[in-house]
C-alpha cells in the first residue's frame, strides 16, 4: 500500500488547468472549440441519443444547438474542457473536462465524459483518460483526481475500476439531473497511487501490446499489480 501523506505543513495550492493540447500515440486531446469541433461531434453522435442519457446535457437536434452548447463549455470557468481527437480519423469523437476544481487542496475530478460509439471501448479512450491523469499528477501536482457517476451508470462505474479509481461510497440523493434522482458513486485516485496506475497504462499502451491489426494481447487488469 502507498504511504498516505499525513504532515502537509508545507503543502502550496496547485495551479489551475489551463488550455493546452496532450498528445498521445492513439489520441490527441485539445481545447473544446465551438467551431472547430461541433461538426465532427454532431456527425458522431447522430442517432446515438443514448450516449446523452447520464449526462446533464444533451441530446442536440441540430448543429446550432450543439455549438450552442460546446461556446458555453469552451467558455465557461467551471471545467475546463478537452476534445478528444482519435488518430485514426484526426476527428473530434469526444469529449472531457477537469472540473469541481480546487487548487487549494490539490483535489479535481474528471467528468462531463462523452465518447460517441465510435470512442467506446478503444485504445484512444483509454489513452485520453491516461494523459488527463498524467498531466494532473505530474505536471500540475494534484494529490487527489475523481472520478463520480450516477450509481445507475454501471459502464460508468466499470470504466472507473478498470483505469485504477477507487470506490468510495455512494452519496444518496445527491442530485437531481433531467427531472430525476441521481445517487452519485464516488471515486477516487491518489498521487501516492499515480506511479502504479502509470505503470498498468503505460505497459497497456505500449505497441507490444497489440497485434497489427490493433487488437489487445492483454487487458490493462492484467498489468494492474495493485488490484
Amino acid at each position: 500500500m502507498p504511504e498516505l501523506q499525513t504532515n502537509l505543513a508545507h503543502w502550496q495550492p496547485v495551479p489551475l488547468p489551463v488550455p493546452l493540447t496532450l498528445t498521445g500515440r492513439f489520441v490527441t486531446l485539445e481545447p473544446l472549440s465551438a467551431t472547430r469541433h461541433a461538426a465532427a461531434l454532431l456527425q458522431a453522435v447522430h442517432g446515438q441519443d443514448q450516449v446523452w442519457d447520464f449526462l446533464a446535457d444533451g441530446p442536440y437536434a441540430s448543429q446550432s444547438e450543439l455549438t450552442e452548447a460546446l461556446a458555453l463549455k469552451e467558455t465557461g470557468t467551471a471545467a475546463r474542457f478537452f476534445a478528444l481527437i482519435p488518430a485514426k480519423t484526426g476527428q473530434a469523437a469526444g469529449y472531457a473536462s477537469y472540473m469541481r476544481m480546487d487548487p487549494a487542496n490539490g483535489v479535481i475530478e474528471v467528468g462531463n465524459v462523452m465518447f460517441s460509439p465510435a470512442l467506446q471501448r478503444t485504445p484512444a479512450a483509454t489513452e485520453a483518460m491516461y494523459l488527463m491523469a498524467r498531466h494532473i499528477f505530474e505536471d500540475l501536482g494534484y494529490r487527489r483526481y475523481e472520478w463520480k457517476c450516477n450509481a445507475a451508470n454501471l459502464p460508468s462505474q466499470r470504466a472507473a475500476r478498470r483505469l485504477g479509481f477507487t470506490y468510495e461510497g455512494i452519496f444518496r440523493q445527491h442530485m437531481i439531473v433531467k427531472g430525476k434522482n441521481r445517487d452519485t458513486a464516488w471515486y477516487a485516485m491518489l498521487d501516492s497511487e499515480w506511479p502504479a496506475r502509470k505503470r498498468a497504462f503505460e505497459a497497456w499502451l505500449a505497441k507490444e501490446n497489440f497485434d497489427t491489426q490493433g487488437r489487445q494481447l492483454r487487458a490493462l487488469a492484467e498489468f494492474q499489480d495493485f488490484a
